[in-house]
């Protein structure tokens, strides 16, 4: 197996990310390491066509007389009984703006992959090569970027300072003159307190239960308006009746007049 990858970082960035076991798992891509366990340790998934295939094992980097680098790994399936294990030999080329990174050596795997296309199985190693390759050179950048925010944050603080006036100290023996203390007006524009209802409701609610407060009618502006009283028919038949007592004397008076003229 043969594969370059171009990288935008000089070769010095890659060898100092190569040489640190921890930026090494921070590049392999997916990988979830295990607690306790080495840096570049734990479990991977790996996806090929419309496949996963999940490996647990761990990957050794070790730099060459000759400054290349060797990486061995060795991992099988959390679900199954296959395994791989590789053996490659990474060398870097400086180019122009960047850095060439070669992969060159051997892969054995038997289980899942095996019956898995090999076209498939090509384009998930080089795919994960990429993402590896690329992730070692973001490895260094993001500290610097963050220097960088510091720095520029920074910038502006200092120009602030320098730009504002040093106010003059005062000397001694004179007092500093006090402000002098905000009026005291009273806002008539919004009251001052509660209502007189609600005053008044309050003060007749201290002292009584709680099931007396709950059935007790509501007063002041909330009480229920009384009926009117009929009256008026009260004073009709007051005066129906003497009424009707004269007109009946009248008819008995006026009916034995009749009788004696005849």
């Amino acid at each position: 197996m043969e594969h370059e990858v171009f990288v935008p970082v000089p070769v010095e960035r890659l060898r100092e990310a190569l040489g640190d076991p921890v930026r090494v798992a921070r590049a392999v891509p997916g990988l979830q390491q295990d607690a306790g366990a080495d840096p570049v340790a734990g479990r991977l998934k790996v996806r090929v066509g419309s496949h996963s295939i999940t490996y647990r094992g761990a990957v050794h980097v070790s730099a060459r007389e000759d400054g290349s680098y060797a990486v061995e790994g060795d991992a099988t399936e959390t679900r199954g009984t296959g395994s791989v294990k590789l053996a490659l030999t990474l060398r870097l080329r400086a180019a122009d703006d960047g850095t060439t990174v070669i992969f060159d050596g051997t892969a054995t795997a038997d289980g899942r992959v095996t019956e898995l296309p090999q076209d498939a199985v090509g384009s998930a190693v080089v795919r994960l090569l990429n993402r590896f390759a690329e992730a070692l050179g973001e490895a260094r950048e993001e500290p610097e970027e963050q220097e960088e925010q510091q720095e520029q944050q920074e910038e502006p603080e200092q120009r602030e300072e320098q730009a504002e006036p040093e106010r003059p100290e005062t000397p001694e023996g004179v007092e500093a003159s006090e402000e002098p203390p905000a009026p005291l007006v009273e806002d008539f524009t919004e009251p001052s307190g509660p209502p007189a209802e609600a005053a008044h409701a309050r003060r007749t609610m201290i002292g009584r239960s709680a099931e007396e407060v709950d059935h007790a009618p509501p007063r002041g502006r909330y009480a229920p308006v009384p009926a009117p009283q009929t009256v008026a028919s009260g004073a009709t038949l007051r005066w129906a009746a003497p009424a009707a007592a004269v007109v009946l004397a009248s008819a008995i008076v006026v009916g034995r007049a009749l009788r004696k003229r005849r």
